[in-house]
């Protein structure tokens, strides 16, 4: 039986997946390029590495919860990386969001180490890594995921099994986050068309949330705008910004048109230009500078 459990990239994300994984009675060991995270881990009850592959020898099971897919593989593949320190047996869990042809080669390059890879991105933001009720979209032979359910478990609400093979959790993220940032640019937009006509935040988040354009994407942005909470909320814009492009790479790969995701990513792209440190809602003040009203409860 598992006991022991990793996390590479202990962040806003990582730092969630640490918590709940030590909660869960997983001995629990991180890494992090920043020192005051892996401070942070030691106080949460966790075992603060100085290496990827201290971690990888420690551990049954890693997460990998970085930036993007040159940061996973050199994690994962490079010099003393997790293929050279883990046991066989063990699971790499990418849990990061990457390009699924990135999570194909790194797929490809394990192959033969005796390790697994279970690709899985996670949805639910700051709040579900930190709460423990993130969703999986989780790509790995049954018996794989049958083996580390538990380890998942400790950090998920829902464990969706999406595919076999790496990159399929990673093409399903980048179909979702079409979707979500297409309805965060449009709530943006809607916002700031209220702010300009004179209708109280707090009166339309009333309104959308009680309506059929109501859901958790939309009514978490207006809460957020109204508020003028635009930094500090654990969603930071370059995040989502960076899940775009994916969505975007996808569809130029597959040779779908993604209109609506394409004007999302824009949106964002502007929005991450003029507030480079804010949060996803930054994009509505960007729009509110634009016309010259702001909406506020």
């Amino acid at each position: 039986m598992m006991k022991t459990a990793g996390v590479i990239g202990l962040g806003d994300m990582g730092s969630g997946l640490a918590k709940n994984l030590i909660a869960a009675g997983f001995a629990t060991t991180g890494y992090d390029l920043s020192a005051a995270r892996c401070a942070a881990l030691a106080e949460m009850g966790g075992a603060a590495a100085e290496s990827v592959a201290a971690v990888g020898a420690a551990s049954d099971a890693v997460f990998v919860m970085v930036m993007n897919g040159d940061q996973a593989r050199e994690v994962i593949l490079g010099q003393g990386g997790l293929v050279d320190s883990m046991a066989p047996g063990g699971a790499v869990i990418l849990s990061a969001t990457i390009r699924p042809r990135e999570a194909r080669e790194i797929g490809a390059a394990m192959a033969g180490t005796g390790l697994h890879l279970i690709d899985t991105p996670v949805s639910g933001g700051f709040p579900g890594a930190q709460n423990g009720t993130l969703t999986m979209m989780a790509a790995a032979p049954a018996e794989v995921l049958d083996r580390f359910a538990p380890v998942m478990e400790a950090v998920s609400a829902v464990i969706h099994r999406v595919g076999e093979a790496p990159g399929q959790g990673q093409t399903v993220k980048a179909v979702l986050q079409s979707l979500i940032g297409s309805i965060f640019s449009a709530t943006f937009e809607a916002a700031v068309l209220a702010a300009r006509a004179g209708v109280a935040g707090e009166t339309l988040f009333n309104v959308v949330s009680t309506s059929s354009a109501g859901c958790g994407c939309a009514n978490t942005a207006l809460e957020n705008i109204i508020d003028r909470k635009f930094a500090g909320t654990g969603s930071g814009i370059g995040t989502m910004h960076k899940d775009l492009t994916i969505s975007m790479d996808l569809g130029q790969e597959l040779e779908v048109p993604l209109h609506t995701a394409a004007a999302a990513m824009q949106i964002f792209h502007a929005g991450k230009s003029r507030f480079p440190e804010g949060d996803n809602w930054a994009c509505a003040r960007m729009i509110e500078e634009i016309v010259g009203a702001e909406l506020h409860r």
